[in-house]
């Protein structure tokens, strides 16, 4: 995820003239149309009900009899990774073209990741440790602490595969078919070993096989990003798209309905499995088929000042929206207001209501905190480079934290040791200015800057 919508697109953005020709609008769209979705489906995924019994917190999406397969379409993240791809190989050849290379990639985006992160990591393990003081029954704080951080998976995902770009761009550019085919020939192997070992006598938990396909199935997703980035799919029209599309999805049907993957799409996101890069490929082809639709709508003025407001700290409010959302219907309980029961006609008439209030706090928290999204990642005057090993050093720490949440949950604990080790990676990936630099200004050269 970029953290930024576009160097090139003003908040004045009405006018198709502050955009550059080159740009890809249609791209800025979908990741910012992703952003709207996600907030939708996890504020749609709690349920609050209350009753002499006490507060309950359920997922009444689950008890609707179309969810599982609504999520074929509504499951967004697969496309979020491939639009993920494109700008990444996009950025990946400007900064080669500046002279960059692999550590001022990796610096640059464990930077942007990582520094908004740190805030939020900081401001989940004070919350978590004065609710613990303050009484807060340990059952309640765990809920409420796991929701708080169930979107951190996406950040250990995603620095895994922004770590693999330039390897895999260069790959690309040498046998782009062969190294998709090598990918998706590694998912199917992890998922039939994760799957028939789930069925073993011993209780074997398969799971640490299938995140292996973290690598497998979101690098696959970002590789066909690349392709998108090389103009593949503009290559078909747009009736052989659709019906490529429909491939997709019939291929899911026997899959799911009579082989060994869940229908449900968001089911199988942790560990990723196979069907996800059909669901991922089925959205970029529809995307493309209706392409001169989309292109039209993104140079509308209100539709590019929506996109630059959202798109300029989309990192910030992903990790922000479900602490907010929680903070928001805890503040509702406070206050006594009323509850409809979960899944019922009262309770999807009141939605909207929240998701512009859920918006609406979103918007208002990130306004000052967009700041570590946005700062500089170029190096100081008279900095050097961290080393390589620093720079990969920095992005295995800030993988850890996420990953154990992903794996086990947040809580107090791994929220206070993941903020140390996310404040070493950003210390590490910072350039360092050397002794000789305050001694002999003129001796630093400007080509020691790295873009």
């Amino acid at each position: 995820m970029s953290s930024t919508l576009s160097p090139g697109l003003s908040p004045t953005a009405g006018r198709t003239a502050t955009v550059p020709a080159s740009r890809d609008l249609v791209v800025d769209f979908i990741r910012v149309a992703c952003m709207f979705a996600v907030v939708a489906v996890h504020l749609l995924m709690m349920g609050i009900s209350v009753d002499s019994s006490g507060v309950g917190v359920g997922n009444p999406l689950t008890s609707l009899s179309w969810f599982a397969q609504g999520t074929w379409f509504g499951q967004v993240m697969p496309l979020f990774f491939v639009v993920g791809g494109f700008a990444s190989l996009t950025s990946w050849r400007s900064l080669q073209r500046k002279g960059g290379d692999a550590g001022d990639y990796l610096r640059n985006r464990v930077l942007r990741l990582v520094r908004p992160t740190v805030a939020l990591y900081a401001f989940l393990a004070i919350a978590l440790w004065s609710a613990t003081a303050a009484g807060v029954p340990g059952e309640l704080l765990a809920v409420i602490a796991a929701g708080a951080g169930v979107q951190l998976w996406f950040l250990a995902a995603y620095l895994i595969c922004q770590a693999m770009v330039p390897t895999m761009a260069k790959l690309h550019g040498l046998a782009p078919y062969r190294t998709l085919a090598a990918l998706a020939a590694g998912a199917v192997v992890v998922d039939v070993l994760r799957l028939g070992l789930e069925r073993n006598p011993w209780g074997f938990d398969s799971n640490p096989i299938g995140l292996l396909n973290m690598v497998f199935v979101w690098g696959l997703l970002q590789q066909l990003g690349f392709f998108y980035a090389d103009g593949f799919f503009d290559r078909f029209s747009r009736w052989k798209l659709i019906v490529a599309a429909a491939a997709c999805y019939l291929v899911m049907v026997p899959l799911t309905h009579s082989g060994p993957y869940p229908v449900d799409m968001l089911t199988s996101q942790n560990p990723p499995m196979f069907p996800l890069i059909l669901v991922g490929l089925a959205h970029v082809l529809l995307v493309k088929a209706v392409y001169p639709v989309l292109q039209r709508f993104v140079h509308v003025g209100w539709v590019q000042k929506v996109m630059f407001v959202v798109g300029s700290r989309a990192m910030t409010i992903y990790l922000w929206h479900l602490p907010l959302i929680i903070a928001m219907f805890g503040l509702a309980l406070i206050l006594r207001l009323p509850f409809p029961e979960p899944a019922s006609t009262e309770w999807w008439l009141t939605r909207p209501l929240f998701y512009v209030a859920a918006w609406a706090l979103v918007l208002l928290v990130s306004t000052p905190l967009v700041r570590l999204e946005l700062a500089p990642t170029a190096l100081a005057p008279g900095a050097v480079r961290p080393a390589m090993w620093r720079i990969a050093a920095g992005t295995v720490l800030a993988i850890i934290p996420p990953f154990v949440v992903m794996r086990t949950a947040l809580d107090a604990a791994n929220a206070t040791w993941g903020l140390v080790l996310l404040v070493i990676a950003v210390a590490l990936v910072t350039g360092k200015v050397p002794d000789r630099a305050w001694k002999t200004p003129r001796l630093v050269s400007s080509d020691s800057v790295a873009s």
